[in-house]
């Protein structure tokens, strides 16, 4: 090739060099004036709880000035609701409740994922699949003939009403998460453990749940939360404030007819929401790790 050929062609690389780097810094300033106007709409909620949870009961009902601003900031809301003996029963029931369907969930969805993804039998597949498709029913129309069923148990207005029928909510897609995450294990290891004489049960506790740990602690956070967070079904089974988790404690007691105590129900539901917060913000890694485990399998 000769010189004038070459020369030529360097002024279109270089051309296409500079539309490239162009290009890029476009797609990173739109992604970051996206992100940006994310950040904004999704925290502007609780910017504006917290900033109303610092005002006084005069402040917040007087109107003036911004909204968005406090004058004479005060802890006397969250102070009132930590005071409250009825807001700490709130936060007992809650962590009773919580600790009790996470274990129920993760030994039903380890031992569930396991048999469905390790253990090939006929109907396997189907059965996998429509576990999945039970956690799509939404449930407002699973309280009822639920609410029928707790009845039945006398378990109505108590915790462990709730304890009964919050795994419903949890236990389809944490098995989801889990068979993913099983299937993903290479075969070899459970082969290698079956000729060395290893028991399926062995093989679940020494082989599986320490390579999988990443998606049981996926499918821990994702229990924990729709536990911590549930309403629909508490306020279909608990009516005595003695019996009610923080997530319905904290809006029944707090209101009444058509006066709000609009300090402390922020104050409260900032403190209900912190516990999810400080595990995602630890844990996120696992959590993400856990549910794309699926999309390679060795």
């Amino acid at each position: 090739m000769s010189a004038t050929t070459a020369g030529r062609d360097t002024p279109g690389i270089y051309h296409k060099a500079g539309s490239l780097r162009a290009e890029r810094r476009w797609a990173l300033w739109t992604a970051y004036a996206s992100l940006i106007f994310a950040a904004v709409i999704f925290l502007a909620p609780p910017f504006y709880m917290l900033i109303t949870s610092l005002k006084t009961s005069g402040e917040i009902a007087g109107m003036a000035g911004n909204p968005w601003l406090v004058r004479d900031p005060t802890l006397e809301n969250y102070w009132a609701i930590l005071g409250n003996p009825l807001f700490r029963q709130f936060m007992l029931n809650s962590i009773i409740v919580t600790a009790c369907v996470v274990a129920l969930t993760m030994v039903i969805s380890i031992l569930a994922a396991f048999a469905l993804a390790r253990m090939r039998f006929w109907g396997s597949q189907v059965l996998a699949t429509g576990v999945f498709l039970t956690y799509l029913v939404p449930d407002t129309l699973l309280f009822i003939p639920l609410y029928q069923i707790v009845g039945g148990l006398g378990l109505l207005n108590s915790i462990w009403g709730l304890v009964l029928v919050y795994p419903t909510l949890t236990v389809p897609f944490c098995t989801w998460i889990m068979i993913g995450y099983f299937a993903s294990i290479p075969k070899e290891l459970d082969e290698a453990a079956l000729i060395d004489g290893a028991s399926w049960p062995q093989m679940l506790l020494k082989i599986f749940i320490p390579v999988a740990l990443p998606g049981i602690i996926a499918a821990t956070i994702f229990a924990f939360t729709v536990s911590w967070a549930a309403f629909v079904y508490p306020t279909a089974f608990v009516t005595t404030p003695d019996n009610m988790p923080l997530t319905i404690g904290v809006v029944s007691q707090l209101v009444r007819a058509d006066t709000f105590a609009w300090g402390q129900i922020m104050a409260g539901a900032l403190m209900a929401a912190l516990p999810p917060v400080v595990i995602y913000a630890f844990l996120m890694d696992y959590y993400i790790a856990g549910l794309t485990a699926g999309a390679t399998k060795g």
